[in-house]
C-alpha cells in the first residue's frame, strides 16, 4: 500500500490550525488564571479574581464567625456561565444597581464611590448622618426598614433589591434568614471587626466589586493609605510624648480603650503616650473610677470620655471628673460633638473611611506645632 504524501500547502494549513488550538488553549487557562487578593492592612476578607468570578471571602463577619465566600458574576454571563453554585454563600451579578445597607458604617464608602443613588433602604434611617443621604431619605427614595435585627421583611421583599449588605454581632438573624429563602443575596460585611485605622479603611476594596469599580476603590485607598503614612512620619517628629486617658464612665465601669485597639493605635501612630498601650484587650476594658484615677489623674490629655460633650455635663456626670488634671486645664476631646440632622454621630458614620484626617486631628491637638494649619474635623475640644 502506497503511503500517503502531504504536499507543503496541507502541511501548512495543519500546521497553523494546531498552533491556533494552542493558543487558544492558553488564551482560556490565561482567562482562568487566579488573581490573588491585594488587601494589605484588612485581616477580615479578600477579594480574589478566577476569570470572570470575583470572589471575596469574609472571614470576620463577627468575632468567631465561619468564613463566608461570594461568588460576583458580571450579569451579562450570569446566565450562561455554569459553576458549583453550593460552593458560595451568595452569587451576585454585577454592576449591582439597587442595594439596601445596615450599617452607618456602610454609607461613607458607597457615598465615596459615587454609588448614593445605589440605596434603596435602611433600618432606623434616623441614624443615617450624611445631607446628601439624608436628602434621599427625606424624599422617599431610601426606605427605613426598622431595626437592623428585626428588618421589616416585607418592605424588603417588595423593594426586592440586588443586594443587602448585612451587619450582625452573631449567626441569629430570622430576617436574614428569610430573605435568604426569597432569593435576595444577603453578604456579610465585618469592618467594624477591624482593629487598625488603615484596616477598616480598606473595607472599600470590599465594595467596590459589587459595582464594578475595583480600580477606583484601589485608588481611593491608595491615596487615604499614603495620607495616613505621611501623617505617621510627621508625628515621629515631635519633641514630646504627651501622657493620654481615653473613656469614661458607664453606670459605674470606666472603659478605656484596649491597647490593640482601634484608637490605641491611633494614638500609637499621632506619637502620644497612652497609659494603657500595653494590654492586650482589642476593644474596651472596664474598670473602676478610682483605678482609673489612680493612674491617669495626671494625664495630659483625655479622649471620648463617653456621651459628654461640656465640662458642664461632664462635672454633673461625676464629681470626681474635676480630679483629673485634664480636665482642670481642659484638655479633654470628643469624637462625639458633632451629630447629625437626627443626633447621628458623625464620626462613626464617616470617620472610619478617614483614618488619615482622624490622625491628622491628634498630632494637631497633642502636638500643635506639627500641623498649625490643620482645622479639626472628627476630634474637637469640649465647650
Amino acid at each position: 500500500m502506497a503511503k500517503k504524501q502531504w504536499s507543503l500547502p496541507v502541511l501548512g494549513f495543519v500546521l497553523l490550525v494546531l498552533i491556533g488550538c494552542k493558543q487558544k488553549e492558553k488564551a482560556q487557562l490565561h482567562q482562568m488564571e487566579t488573581v490573588p487578593s491585594s488587601i494589605s492592612h484588612a485581616k477580615g476578607f479578600t477579594v480574589t479574581k478566577e476569570g470572570d468570578i470575583t470572589l471575596i471571602e469574609v472571614s470576620a463577619a463577627w468575632p468567631g464567625a465561619k468564613s463566608f465566600t461570594y461568588a460576583l458574576v458580571p450579569k451579562e454571563k450570569l446566565a450562561v456561565m455554569t459553576f458549583p453554585r453550593d460552593a458560595y454563600d451568595a452569587i451576585i451579578g454585577t454592576p449591582v444597581e439597587n442595594i439596601v445597607l445596615t450599617s452607618t458604617t456602610h454609607m461613607e464608602p458607597i457615598i465615596q464611590l459615587g454609588e448614593l443613588n445605589s440605596i434603596v433602604g435602611f433600618p432606623n434611617t434616623d441614624y443615617i448622618s450624611s445631607p446628601a443621604a439624608r436628602e434621599l431619605v427625606q424624599k422617599g427614595a431610601i426606605k427605613d426598614l426598622g431595626m437592623n435585627d428585626r428588618l421589616n421583611t416585607e418592605m424588603v421583599l417588595e423593594l426586592n433589591p440586588e443586594l443587602i449588605v448585612g451587619f450582625s454581632i452573631n449567626e441569629d438573624n430570622n430576617a436574614y434568614d428569610m430573605i435568604r429563602r426569597a432569593g435576595i443575596p444577603v453578604v456579610y460585611n465585618g469592618d467594624w471587626v477591624e482593629h487598625s485605622p488603615l484596616g477598616k479603611a480598606e473595607w472599600i476594596k470590599f465594595f467596590a466589586p459589587f459595582f464594578q469599580k475595583e480600580a477606583l476603590g484601589d485608588s481611593i485607598f491608595t491615596k487615604i493609605e499614603a495620607s495616613y503614612d505621611q501623617a505617621k512620619k510627621l508625628a515621629q517628629k515631635a519633641t514630646s510624648k504627651p501622657t493620654v486617658l481615653t473613656g469614661g464612665l458607664y453606670k459605674d465601669v470606666w472603659y478605656v480603650a484596649g491597647g490593640k485597639s482601634w484608637m490605641a493605635q491611633f494614638l500609637e501612630d499621632a506619637n502620644a503616650d497612652y497609659l494603657w498601650a500595653n494590654t492586650p484587650e482589642t476593644g474596651s476594658i472596664g474598670l473602676s473610677l478610682e483605678t482609673v484615677l489612680a493612674k491617669a489623674q495626671n494625664a495630659e490629655f483625655w479622649f471620648n470620655p463617653s456621651a459628654q460633650t461640656t465640662y458642664t455635663e461632664l462635672a454633673q456626670a461625676n464629681t470626681h471628673h474635676r480630679e483629673f488634671e485634664a480636665f482642670t486645664n481642659k484638655k479633654v476631646y470628643s469624637n462625639a460633638i458633632d451629630k447629625g440632622e437626627k443626633g447621628g454621630l458623625i464620626f462613626y458614620e464617616t470617620a472610619p473611611q478617614h483614618p488619615d484626617i482622624v490622625l491628622k486631628d491628634l498630632i494637631r491637638i497633642l502636638h500643635p506645632e506639627l500641623l498649625p494649619e490643620h482645622q479639626l474635623k472628627f476630634i474637637k475640644p469640649l465647650p
